[in-house]
């Protein structure tokens, strides 16, 4: 058995065989381009049976992951942290090059038998996932001239404006902006463009959640039966949970998303905390149903307060409404794999 293990990149990937003993039987560097699945497999033809080990399989290397599991090829994710911890235990290899890099991720495939396997893509969750990044970049960017016409604005008018600014409303006050000189000219003229920008990304937006609204229905997910889970939100939970089947039990699908607790122990008291890793796209969508939730008259909004009767605060109960929500997305999706 080999493992071959990829470290990509944009300009070339760099592939390296090791058999059982993590011993290197073979190197080889390729430059990425259309050619890169071909020489790959010619020069692989010597190591059978192999599985291939892609750092970043869903990031930098999921063209070419995609490209081997086309060919029937055997292909395993390696998360960039478990090869840096390779490396950095490796007392023998601890460079940080190209090579290495690519035995590291032959090792960790060696050692993990649960890393996920990379299959072919699902349709509806790749057009989800676009999607729902998409509208996530367009907000922050929303966000970001918002904030710089805010900042100009408070240089033209006293006091500046009022938090929430549309596109309509800033028109109106740079118009009314009295202009004697070219400090004033300039800082009106930066002004109108952003508003130009806010305007061009309200469109980019509308047309984006009109669009996220015919794949979500297109899909047929049932996790918009979820009070609380719109389109956008499902969007995040299909396109950034992927095939829900990798998740063994709900418990490891609340680790992935950021609302399973972490242990904070030490001696005999016991106690846990707030779980800052995981997705956050998925965790914030999550985030969105639950406060949702408990702002109307729901079945989570009666599990929320019961908490704090219980004893827990505001905080803690929410966290634990996010854990039941979490568990019920998992069981949407488990059906929504089902014939």
């Amino acid at each position: 058995m080999f493992i071959i293990g990829i470290d990509p990149h944009k300009g070339s990937h760099t592939a390296t065989a090791v058999d059982a003993g993590e011993v290197v039987v073979g190197e080889v560097r390729v430059d990425a381009d259309c050619h890169q699945r071909a020489r790959l497999l010619a020069w692989a033809a010597a190591f059978e049976p192999r599985t291939w080990a892609i750092e970043g399989a869903t990031g930098m290397g999921a063209m070419l992951a995609q490209q081997l599991v086309g060919a029937g090829e055997h292909v395993v994710d390696v998360p960039p942290k478990l090869s840096a911890r390779v490396r950095l235990m490796d007392t023998g290899r601890i460079d940080k090059n190209d090579p290495n890099d690519a035995r590291s991720a032959a090792v960790v495939a060696l050692r993990h038998a649960t890393l996920n396997t990379v299959t072919g893509e699902n349709q509806d969750r790749v057009v989800l996932r676009l999607l729902a990044d998409r509208y996530h970049q367009l907000t922050a960017q929303r966000t970001r001239t918002v904030c710089r016409l805010h900042a100009v604005l408070c240089l033209l008018i006293e006091g500046g404006t009022g938090r929430h600014l549309q596109v309509e409303r800033a028109t109106k006050l740079l118009a009314g902006v009295p202009i004697g000189d070219p400090i004033t000219v300039e800082r009106v003229a930066t002004g109108t463009q952003f508003v130009t920008e806010i305007g061009f990304l309200d469109q980019a937006l509308a047309d984006t959640r009109a669009r996220t609204t015919a794949a979500v229905v297109a899909s047929k997910t049932s996790v918009t039966d979820i009070y609380g889970v719109g389109p956008i939100g499902a969007a995040i939970i299909v396109g950034h949970s992927g095939d829900i089947r990798r998740f063994p039990t709900a418990g490891h699908f609340a680790r992935h998303n950021g609302t399973a607790p972490l242990e904070a122990s030490s001696g005999p008291k016991t106690r846990h905390r707030l779980n800052p890793r995981g997705d956050r796209q998925l965790n914030h969508a999550i985030h969105t149903a639950a406060l949702t939730q408990i702002a109307h008259d729901t079945a989570g909004r009666v599990y929320y307060l019961r908490e704090q009767f219980d004893g827990k605060t505001p905080k803690e109960a929410l966290r634990a409404l996010k854990r039941r929500i979490s568990d019920v997305v998992y069981r949407q999706l488990i059906s929504d794999t089902r014939p």
